[in-house]
């Protein structure tokens, strides 16, 4: 697959033209373990290469936004070839330690200035509030990032964990490309809620996590898989009787995916996307070869039959454990 005949999505009624499936940064530079810069920089260039345009970062993506940092690099020399989404309102502090979420109007511009500097750009394609503050009405967050697309330095808005009813009151202040929340075989739950919304609404959905933060790859067998310094030893879905729980639903959507002749992270992808056009799914990885086996999920075509089966799977396995630690969990679907 080439860069030139990648299938392309629509994001919001807007004209926000995206690669099926984009590229989620994050791991590249926290929570998953440690990483390699120079590695890292081969995968985001490979990925502009087959065509997969869509990059995904966000401030608080490693200490003094090392992620932007990193984005920066590749920005230098092939920003027209990108479609920038990064994110702000989630605050840490100097040492990493999370600070809070901020939607405060002042914060909002601080923030967008703050990210420009580090990407080294002079626009932002896609800008989301990473998460809902309780403390600042969403019209006032809003309002504020509609600020910044009349200054020239945001192209588009986007929301990221938002319910239902805060993405339609966050429409009525400015048009909303894309709500940014966890969506994959093992997370549904927007399907009660923000994604009819988004969909009445005419807004794109790009799912992150949607190969369960790796689990549904098959790649861990027990807890002991997961590096000591890596997050996913405090998510509640990795640990103890729940990873023995959640293995099962892995072991039967890897069986899907044998049946079907491709991976399981393939299988978990093509059905997202077959969820609808108006899906991206934002798949993170540090490794070419994982790289290319995630965009071969874009020329995958689930018949209805397949997608069946696929429902009927995940009918049987009921998931175990909260997708964040309580924490978390209070700052989600918001």
């Amino acid at each position: 697959m080439t860069a030139t005949d990648f299938p392309r999505r629509t994001l919001g009624r807007q004209g926000l033209v995206v690669s099926a499936l984009g590229l989620g940064c994050m791991g590249m530079s926290d929570f998953y373990g440690d990483s390699e810069e120079a590695t890292n920089l081969a995968v985001l260039n490979h990925a502009l290469d087959i065509g997969v345009n869509f990059l995904d970062t966000a401030d608080m993506y490693g200490i003094g936004g090392a992620n932007e940092k990193l984005l920066a690099k590749l920005l230098r020399t092939r920003r027209d070839e990108v479609v920038l989404a990064t994110k702000f309102g989630n605050v840490r502090g100097e040492d990493g330690a999370f600070l809070g979420i901020d939607g405060s109007p002042s914060y909002v511009a601080a923030a967008c200035d703050a990210s420009l500097k580090r990407l080294g750009v002079e626009h932002i394609d896609l800008y989301y509030q990473h998460r809902v503050d309780p403390k600042v009405p969403v019209e006032e967050t809003v309002g504020a990032m509609s600020r910044l697309v009349e200054a020239g330095k945001v192209r588009h808005l986007g929301l990221s964990e938002a319910a239902g009813e805060t993405v339609r009151r966050a429409a009525k202040v400015h048009p909303i490309a894309a709500l940014q929340s966890e969506y994959s075989l093992w997370t549904r739950d927007v399907e009660g809620d923000a994604l009819p919304v988004c969909r009445e609404l005419g807004i794109g959905f790009v799912p992150y996590s949607p190969l369960g933060r790796g689990f549904l790859t098959g790649a861990f067998r027990k807890p002991d898989d997961i590096a000591e310094n890596d997050w996913r030893r405090q998510n509640p879905r990795f640990q103890d009787a729940n990873f023995a729980q959640n293995l099962a639903l892995v072991e039967a959507v890897t069986e899907l995916a044998q049946d079907r002749g491709c991976t399981p992270a393939q299988l978990a992808l093509a059905w997202l996307l077959n969820r609808g056009d108006d899906i991206v799914p934002i798949p993170g990885t540090r490794r070419i070869e994982r790289l290319d086996e995630n965009a071969g999920a874009a020329r995958i075509a689930l018949t209805d039959v397949e997608q069946e089966r696929i429902d009927e799977v995940l009918s049987q396995h009921d998931v175990a454990g909260t997708r964040y630690p309580e924490a978390g969990m209070a700052t989600v679907n918001a």
